[in-house]
């Protein structure tokens, strides 16, 4: 079988990429741009499991998520969630920009509070990954992103209480970020912990699943729910019922695989686990309204 041409990526990988230093914290890395990008680090597109903010401060970049393209200029920001196809289309030769990348490890061995994650799970919900900052926010943003570079340097000579100031210096840069999206969007609800939980665990089953399972009995049985009630949550947060969102993931998927000129239409299908290619393209059409080798020919 044809491996999957969508590349996934570690921390590790992407610090390699844009030519910085590993960091002491594990799962947690602050990239403060030093100097101007010659090209394009990663040309293609990717996933990576960790969740990324990423701050523009000069410059501007175009980039892709999940097929959905984004234009970030000075003080823009953008939320990069885990097992989000990424793909980096035009940089400016001035770009500048602050990324802060960290796991779910990270999270759950530094013991943060109920709060703390209420803060970390209203980004990882939100369907609106784009955010403005003002000259104020921004100044507070890379101050407190500079801290954390700082302390999270690999060095023999550690400041007293390195550990405390990357834990609290992390935990302040979610409540500012978090403050910024309310403010931006006042009239987004933050009042769904339990069926953002709930979504927020469907979409990581479905993220390891969806190749192979399209049923929406298979997710409620592995969450534990009616269809019923999973479809109700899901269409509450992000708009959608849960076979919409089952068969957007396996679209989005085909549709980067039929990009690719060197995989034909039946090793698309084989990666994607349907019977036959003939089914495969059936599915296709009725979702997009276009047959495999049709979109293949336009893309």
């Amino acid at each position: 079988m044809q491996p999957s041409t969508i590349k996934h990526h570690s921390t590790k990988d992407i610090i390699n990429f844009f030519g910085d230093l590993p960091q002491e914290a594990e799962g947690l890395h602050v990239y403060i741009s030093k100097n101007e990008f010659n090209e394009i680090p990663v040309s293609y597109p990717f996933r990576t499991d960790n969740q990324t903010f990423m701050l523009i401060l000069k410059g501007e970049v175009h980039i892709q998520l999940n097929l959905i393209h984004y234009v970030l200029g000075p003080n823009e920001m953008v939320v990069v969630k885990p097992q989000t196809v990424m793909h980096i289309l035009k940089m400016s030769t001035d770009l500048k920009l602050v990324g802060i990348c960290f796991s779910n490890e990270f999270i759950l061995q530094n013991n943060f509070k109920k709060t703390d994650y209420d803060a970390f799970n209203f980004f990882t919900s939100s369907n609106i990954p784009k955010l403005k900052l003002s000259k104020e926010e921004r100044v507070a943003t890379l101050a407190i992103a500079k801290l954390l570079a700082k302390n999270n340097q690999t060095t023999e000579n550690p400041l007293p209480f390195r550990n405390e100031i990357i834990r609290n210096g992390f935990t302040t840069l979610m409540y500012q970020l978090a403050a910024i999206f309310r403010t931006e969007h006042p009239n987004i609800e933050a009042e769904f912990s339990r069926q953002e939980d709930l979504t927020l665990r469907f979409l990581a089953i479905l993220n390891l699943n969806f190749k192979k399972e399209r049923t929406v009995q298979f997710y409620a049985d592995e969450l534990a729910v009616t269809t019923g009630h999973l479809s109700k949550v899901l269409k509450d947060v992000s708009g959608k019922t849960a076979s919409q969102l089952i068969e957007d993931s396996v679209i989005m998927e085909a549709r980067l695989l039929l990009e690719n000129s060197s995989l034909t239409i039946a090793q698309v299908a084989d990666e994607l686990k349907f019977s036959d290619q003939s089914f495969f393209g059936k599915y296709f059409k009725k979702q997009t309204g276009f047959s495999p080798s049709k979109y293949k020919n336009i893309s």
